[in-house]
C-alpha cells in the first residue's frame, strides 16, 4: 500500500501528462483550423461601368485583382483569381448583377435603382470636393480650372458644357452675359447624352431641361448617345456636337487629350464654358449581386470592409482614382430614394 506522500506526487505527475496531452491536442486543432478557416472561391468578378475609356479602365484597375485578394485574405476569404470586366454600357453591368454572372459592380446609383432587384449597395463612394459648387453656370466659367478641394463629399454635380463650334460658343456668350438661355437656343444645338440609367449623363440633365423649359431629352431635335465621356469630349473637340452632357470634374479628366488626342491647340478651360448646372447627385456604388452563387452576408460584410481598408493605401487610392474615387463609406438602399424618384420622373418623361 502506497503511503500518501507517493499517492500525492503519482496523482500530479499523471495529471500534469494528461494536461500536456490535451495542451498538445488542442494547439495542434488551433494550428489546423488557421489554415482551413478560408472560405475558398475560385473566381470573383467585378463589372466597371464605361465612364472612361474601356482600355483605360482595364489598365488602371489590373492592381485590384492583387489588392482586393489580399485584403480578403486577410479577412478569410481565399480568392483564386479576380476577373475584371468594363460593361459595353452602364445597362450591361446592371443586367450582369441581376443575372448573377457579375458578383460585385461599380455603378452610379442611377444604374443600381433601375436594378435593384438584383443588385444590392454595399458602398457609397466619397470623392474630393470641388472649388466650384454653384448652381450658377456663369460662376463655374468666371473661376475656371475647376480644381479639387480637401473635403471629401458623397454627392457630385451634372455639367451642362458648351464646346468650340458656332453654336457651342454663341450659348456660352450668352450665359456669361447673364442672359437666358431659351429652348430654342438649346434645341439649335446638337447633343451628346449617355445611356439613359446614367445620373450625369442623362438623367439629371433631363431633369435640369424639364425644370427650365417642361421639355426632356427626346424632345431635343439632334441628340446622340455616346459610349463614354472620352468618345463625347471628343467629339465636341471636333466639332461634331455643340453640348455635352458630364459630371463635374470631367474636364480635367479629359485636359490632357484635349490637346492631345483631340487635337486641339487652346485648353479645354479655354474652348468649353458651362451652360447648366444640376442639384446634387449621390454617389457611385459598390453593388453586389443578389443572385450571385457566391455572394452571402458574410461576403458582403467582407467586401465592405475589403474596399474601405484598400481605399486607404496609397496603392488602393491609385486604382480607384479611375473613377475619381477617394474612399468608401458603408450604403444603404434608402441613400439612394431621391435617385429612385429622378428615375420615375425621366420615365415618365419618356
Amino acid at each position: 500500500m502506497l503511503k500518501k506522500p507517493w499517492l500525492a506526487i503519482i496523482v500530479i505527475l499523471i495529471t500534469s501528462l494528461v494536461a500536456c496531452g490535451t495542451n498538445d491536442e488542442s494547439g495542434e486543432e488551433e494550428r489546423n483550423n488557421e489554415g482551413e478557416g478560408s472560405t475558398i472561391i475560385d473566381t470573383l468578378s467585378i463589372g466597371f461601368v464605361p465612364s472612361r475609356d474601356p482600355d483605360e479602365i482595364i489598365t488602371a484597375t489590373e492592381p485590384l485583382k492583387d489588392l482586393l485578394t489580399d485584403q480578403l485574405a486577410e479577412l478569410g476569404y481565399e480568392v483564386s483569381d479576380v476577373d475584371i470586366t468594363v460593361g459595353t454600357n452602364y445597362e450591361a453591368v446592371g443586367e450582369g448583377l441581376s443575372a448573377g454572372t457579375i458578383d460585385v459592380g461599380l455603378i452610379p446609383g442611377g444604374t443600381y435603382v433601375l436594378y435593384d432587384d438584383g443588385a444590392e449597395v454595399i458602398l457609397t463612394a466619397t470623392r474630393a470636393g470641388l472649388n466650384n459648387d454653384s448652381d450658377d453656370a456663369s460662376e463655374w466659367n468666371a473661376n475656371k480650372p475647376t480644381e479639387p478641394v480637401e473635403d471629401q463629399v458623397t454627392y457630385y454635380r451634372a455639367l451642362i458644357i458648351a464646346g468650340p463650334s458656332d453654336k457651342g460658343q454663341e450659348l456660352a456668350d450668352k450665359v456669361n452675359n447673364g442672359e437666358e438661355l431659351t429652348f430654342d437656343d438649346v434645341n439649335h444645338a446638337s447633343w451628346a447624352v449617355m445611356s439613359s440609367s446614367s445620373p450625369a449623363g442623362y438623367i439629371y440633365p433631363a431633369l435640369w431641361l424639364r425644370e427650365h423649359y417642361d421639355q426632356t431629352i427626346t424632345d431635343l431635335d439632334q441628340v446622340v448617345q455616346s459610349d463614354s465621356y472620352g468618345n463625347a469630349f471628343a467629339r465636341l473637340a471636333a466639332g461634331q456636337i455643340d453640348v455635352l452632357v458630364t459630371y463635374a470634374d470631367a474636364r480635367r479628366d479629359n485636359e490632357d487629350a484635349w490637346t492631345t488626342e483631340f487635337g486641339r491647340s487652346d485648353s479645354i478651360w479655354d474652348e468649353t464654358n458651362v451652360i447648366g448646372v444640376t442639384p446634387g447627385i449621390y454617389n457611385d456604388t459598390i453593388s453586389v449581386s443578389r443572385h450571385s452563387d457566391s455572394m452571402d452576408d458574410d461576403l458582403k460584410a467582407a467586401l465592405q470592409q475589403a474596399f474601405i481598408n484598400m481605399a486607404e493605401t496609397e496603392e488602393g487610392k491609385e486604382v480607384i482614382s479611375i473613377y475619381n474615387h477617394e474612399g468608401y463609406q458603408e450604403a444603404k438602399s434608402a441613400d439612394y430614394d431621391n435617385e429612385r424618384e429622378a428615375q420615375q420622373l425621366v420615365q415618365s418623361l419618356n
